[in-house]
């Protein structure tokens, strides 16, 4: 398939937070009806009980509205705002996820029941975009180990691959004639990343089950890495013995690694990574902060990355 992708869609163009909020003041009572029409059609906003988990960093939270409002979800467009206006067409309930390839129990989980049946945790991360900024949110979750787990990988097993819904009747950003990327996206980790005991599935934020311009009704969330490794929406989870393709990967090779650590020192290159800015702190002026190597959670990941050089392994 031939891929294409316009210039005025690439993450460092994207209208910025600042922008935005006043192209959306004249609409705001239609914001209002979108982000709610956007919550998962069939499995409602409700309540989730989870325990307070010590991997959860103590800063300021970003607000609710920020965190819904200002998303990266290009299977209902490219703009910051477009997943909370679009994505309430996608169907949420049921939804089940396919796990097979190398595991002695290939099995299908219904989120229902892995919402149930799992020991969830509201895990307040740091989350660091590519674009270069950032937001505190708490995601309710389980530890991605735990499902890994209890489908029993092979030895053969390297790699963990993932993939999002491909819905083209209920995804308007999948339906143009010059796609963006070549869908379904894809993502993957190597297999003791996903180990790790800050990579989680969440299946809500801030208390309550996922929005779908958040990536109802499963995602995952890996706070060491770039957001563009969060893959959104999962059907399938597949362990393979070599390297997965992934979507940005795929599409830009000389932009956008595999591993996408967060790393101060490896410039995207287009634009510096050394810093990045709070999403809700101040305006377009505010001050930008250092970047922290792996978004500042060296102390949990950096030994997967003993004798790697991180900057040919971006």
């Amino acid at each position: 398939m031939l891929i294409r992708r316009p210039a005025d869609v690439l993450p460092s163009e994207i209208t910025p937070r600042e922008v935005y909020l006043n192209r959306r003041q004249w609409m705001a009572g239609a914001a209002g009806l979108a982000l709610s029409a956007a919550l998962p059609l069939g499995l409602e906003a409700a309540p989730l009980s989870a325990a307070k988990s010590p991997f959860s960093t103590d800063e300021k939270k970003t607000s609710r509205e920020d965190v819904t409002s200002y998303n990266n979800y290009y299977e209902f467009g490219t703009g910051k705002e477009d997943p909370a206006a679009h994505a309430g067409t996608l169907k949420t309930a049921p939804w089940t996820v396919n796990v097979d390839g190398m595991v002695g129990k290939p099995a299908s989980f219904a989120v229902e029941e892995l919402i149930k049946s799992s020991a969830l945790e509201e895990r307040i991360y740091r989350m660091r975009c590519v674009e270069g900024w950032s937001m505190v949110i708490p995601w309710v979750g389980f530890p991605l180990a735990d499902l890994i787990k209890r489908v029993e990988p092979l030895g053969s097993a390297k790699y963990v691959a993932f993939e999002t819904a491909y819905r083209p009747e209920e995804m308007s950003g999948v339906q143009s004639m010059f796609p963006v990327l070549d869908w379904p996206y894809v993502e993957g980790l190597r297999l003791d990343e996903a180990m790790n005991p800050l990579a989680i599935l969440a299946v809500g934020l801030y208390g309550e089950t996922l929005p779908n311009q958040n990536g109802a009704p499963i995602r995952l969330v890996v706070p060491w890495k770039y957001g563009f490794k969060g893959i959104k929406s999962i059907t399938r989870i597949s362990f393979v013995e070599k390297q997965p393709e992934t979507s940005w990967n795929r599409q830009a090779p000389g932009e956008y690694g595999f591993y996408a650590n967060v790393n101060p020192s490896v410039d995207h290159p287009r634009w510096s990574q050394a810093t990045e800015r709070r999403i809700g702190e101040g305006g377009l002026f505010v001050k930008r902060r250092p970047t922290l190597m792996f978004n500042g959670y060296a102390d949990q990941v950096a030994s997967l990355y003993t004798g790697m050089d991180l900057r040919k392994f971006y």
